[in-house]
């Protein structure tokens, strides 16, 4: 994979993204599009989908908690996502990176021909070196934020996967909490070992699935392995790291082992 000129999609966790308190971890955001813009330089393709604007509208707001009902969730996700485009904005400006914002809900990618003008977008703004913003438009769609409905997307780790296949991405990388797949839960085992390489998702490895990291973010191992279902069957690697080294970013798209790497289908083992 050396020296091939990749499409990556990236997807950042609320948690990498946001401090305890809930408030944006700047310092992590501009880490992060220093890096991105860095592969961009390098030739490669970028996108990135982020999380995290619930979480920035509920300390915008000021508020206590996390909203519980639905339309206060979606109202604190439409300031939140202002807030991050502003920053992610004038982050990749610094490096004379331009970004853009697209917001999907599951009619967007069910719907034909809303994918087909999806995927003229995102092959216009990657051709004029565009780095496209990604997240669920949660103030119209509550796949994400509203349990016990039909979900098409559910979860920006699911989100990445069908962005990554609709974009027809060489590579998925999902930035996270933890460092990749465990043959048991490291915060209880301490002797337990990172999977490098994942060629099947066998129902020992379902298993592995634990719950939600962190009360900021909805997903947990269990959508990451969601997500690898969808890339490994579109033909594309999906890889699990750790968001506070997002240099290994530059390892990743290379190759190495680094984090867990589940290999498509159509590459075997």
């Amino acid at each position: 994979m050396e020296d091939k000129k990749l499409r990556v999609v990236v997807k950042v966790g609320t948690s990498t993204l946001t401090h305890d308190s809930g408030g944006l971890d700047l310092r992590s955001m501009e880490r992060l599009a220093r890096t991105l813009a860095d592969l961009h330089g390098l030739g490669h393709e970028v996108i990135l989908v982020s999380s995290g604007a619930i979480a920035v509208g509920t300390e915008k707001l000021g508020l206590p908690e996390r909203p519980k009902e639905l339309r206060m969730k979606q109202a604190a996700a439409a300031v939140g996502q202002c807030r991050m485009m502003h920053i992610y904005d004038k982050l990749f400006a610094e490096y004379n990176q331009s970004v853009a914002q697209i917001l999907l809900t599951g009619d967007d990618v069910e719907d034909s021909a809303r994918a087909e003008h999806l995927r003229g977008t995102f092959s216009a703004l990657l051709s004029m070196g565009v780095i496209p913003v990604v997240n669920e438009n949660d103030s119209v769609s509550s796949a994400e934020i509203e349990t016990g409905r039909h979900k098409v997307l559910g979860d920006n780790d699911t989100l990445s996967a069908i962005v990554a296949g609709l974009c027809e991405a060489n590579l998925l990388v999902l930035l996270s909490d933890i460092d990749g797949l465990y043959d048991a839960d490291p915060k209880t085992h301490p002797d337990a070992k990172l999977l490098h390489r994942v060629t099947e998702l066998t129902p020992e490895i379902l298993e592995m699935a634990g719950g939600a990291g962190t009360w900021r973010g909805t997903g947990g191992m269990a959508t990451k392995l969601s997500a690898a279902r969808v890339a490994m069957a579109a033909g594309f690697d999906m890889v699990i790291t750790n968001g506070a080294r997002t240099e290994d970013l530059y390892g990743i798209v290379e190759g190495q082992d680094i984090g867990t790497r589940f290999v498509a289908v159509s590459r075997g083992a």
